[in-house]
């Protein structure tokens, strides 16, 4: 449809920028985990990529103000940007965490949640690439399914690590350490579900 004023097709690029970085920062955590050695430096290479995110949220937020046309409703565009960067700020947080409490060891369930980490943001970067031009395929809603199941899976394994803490006889400074990080891990999940969800909902929207 011909418009006298075009939309500002800049956002998509910010998009999948976020869920780039996203993606970046979920590896380089399970890189860490996977070898658990030079944390402070690993977890300074993790807080660049948060700031990175910081700066596509604002460069996003920065456009939405001065954007007459945008491509779709304004509240999704924000909320959109918003949960991606709150998938780096909770991978983030959790790793200071982890550096503050002197975390030694890295268990299992860590580990797996790390990895279903990186296979949900690797899901939204192929997700938020549809965005532009194929929104309404069913390749959509399957992807946002498949986000969905990731982040059930992120539930089942917190309900598994929370319930080891408190079988193997650790201390109760331990447990609260390690509640602590998966319960962040596990938020990091969740987002990655909010972000399919806000899709999802800008595809029903525009059917």
């Amino acid at each position: 449809m011909f418009r006298l004023i075009p939309r500002e097709e800049s956002f998509f690029d910010l998009f999948e920028q976020g869920a780039r970085n996203a993606h970046d920062g979920a590896l380089a955590l399970q890189d860490l985990f996977a070898d658990f050695r030079d944390v402070e430096a690993k977890a300074a290479k993790i807080k660049e990529i948060e700031h990175n995110g910081d700066r596509i949220t604002h460069e996003t937020m920065t456009r939405l103000n001065r954007t007459f046309i945008t491509p779709f409703d304004r509240e999704d565009i924000h909320e959109l940007i918003s949960k991606l960067d709150d998938v780096m700020d909770l991978i983030d947080a959790s790793v200071s965490r982890m550096v503050l409490y002197r975390i030694q060891t890295i268990p299992d369930d860590a580990k797996a949640m790390a990895q279903v980490l990186v296979e949900a943001t690797k899901i939204l970067v192929d997700l938020l690439s549809h965005l532009r031009t194929d929104l309404k395929t069913e390749a959509v809603l399957q992807m946002c399914i498949e986000v969905n199941t990731k982040e059930n899976d992120g539930d089942r394994i917190l309900h598994h690590a929370l319930g080891g803490l408190f079988e193997n006889g650790l201390d109760t400074a331990t447990i609260i350490k390690w509640k602590d990080i998966y319960e962040s891990l596990e938020a990091a999940t969740d987002r990655c579900e909010d972000v399919a969800n806000i899709v999802e909902g800008i595809a029903v929207k525009n059917a």
